[in-house]
């Protein structure tokens, strides 16, 4: 955490941006300071810059004002965000953005993408031999473009040494609330989430939104109602046979269609739905482990524990300690379980 108080953060805007890209994690800082600076100095100073200042126009069709880079030839740079966004299939990196992106990384602390905003910061050349995310569907391009890039297709956000990379719009939400927490502390980065009405580290990957929305993406709404009631009897018995019962198929012909439309098998949805529920117990409530593994279906407190091991390697009392707003006293580092300084990701 940096000993300066107020920070200044630039985000860059082109025209075709996504506006989501830029005005979520402007809004997630802007949160932060006027819900979080106690009425001394404030936590962050944001610019929205783009190369010659005026009107930008995004790729929903909104305007919006921005300044011009040269306002910025005498102020040094804390963090500097690159949103994504383009029209068409093909990511254009404007030639003067990329080179004044290029001449100002070396002195900034934080070199920050959302989405597609890795396309950007790859043309610079300050993204070779790291590990980043981006938007699911753009990693193979990215990948055809800039080989020397390890891609994470899953990961909503990725941090590798001073660059911070996320996934797709939201994820930008995601990557500046823990950036927050880097400069403030995680009380703060909770506050800020709270305001926002979202959590502050959301479980999975951009590929989960969540265990069912997930699996209804891959289905053709057949099984909707039964992850629906799934979701509500998580502490029931939910072996195969009560699943294919409650679809009104055989457990034979239940099991081979779901694994088939769904992508994996009943029990692996049942066991992330479960750890989903009592990730969310853990952050949201203040409720024993014992309570939290009965009303999740995980039966008693070992299983429980068990289970978190073999998932997210901590234990639920780490995980707790991590993301929750309802733990009182400072926690304390987990020792084994903290992720390195380098590749911190989410």
């Amino acid at each position: 955490m940096s000993n300066t108080r107020t920070k200044r953060v630039v985000l860059v805007a082109y025209d075709q941006m996504n506006l989501l890209d830029l005005t979520g994690p402007l809004q997630a800082l802007s949160t932060a300071t006027l819900r979080c600076s106690g009425g001394t100095d404030p936590l962050y100073e944001t610019y929205v810059v783009s190369v010659d200042g005026g009107q930008v126009v995004t790729s929903c069709g909104l305007p919006i004002l921005t300044v011009a880079l040269a306002t910025l030839d005498d102020l040094s740079i804390d963090t500097l965000i690159v949103p994504g966004g383009c029209k068409g299939d093909e990511f254009y990196a404007p030639p003067r953005l990329v080179a004044w992106i290029a001449r100002r990384a070396d002195h900034v602390r934080r070199l920050c993408s959302v989405c597609t905003g890795a396309f950007l910061l790859a043309a610079t050349g300050y993204l070779d031999g790291k590990t980043v995310a981006t938007h699911w569907d753009w990693v193979g391009r990215l990948g055809k473009l800039h080989p020397s890039l390890s891609i994470d297709s899953d990961k909503i956000y990725i941090r590798d040494g001073s660059v911070w990379t996320s996934a797709g719009v939201t994820a930008g939400i995601d990557l500046t609330l823990a950036l927050i927490a880097d400069d403030y502390g995680q009380k703060i980065a909770i506050e800020t989430a709270r305001q926002l009405v979202m959590f502050v580290k959301r479980s999975g990957g951009q590929s989960q939104f969540s265990v069912s929305l997930s699996a209804q993406a891959k289905d053709d709404s057949r099984f909707t109602d039964l992850h629906a009631w799934m979701s509500s009897h998580l502490r029931d018995d939910l072996r195969v046979e009560r699943l294919a019962e409650q679809a009104g198929m055989s457990p034979r012909s239940f099991a081979r269609i779901y694994a088939e439309r769904i992508g994996r098998t009943p029990a692996k949805t049942v066991e992330a739905m479960r750890l989903e529920a009592a990730c969310r117990a853990l952050e949201e409530t203040e409720l024993p482990l014992k309570t939290i593994a009965e009303m999740t279906g995980h039966g008693d407190e070992q299983n429980l524990r068990r289970v978190f091991h073999r998932q997210l390697g901590i234990s639920p009392v780490q995980y707790r300690q991590r993301f929750s707003g309802h733990v009182t006293g400072v926690p304390q580092p987990v020792p084994d379980a903290e992720a390195p300084e380098d590749h911190l990701t989410a």
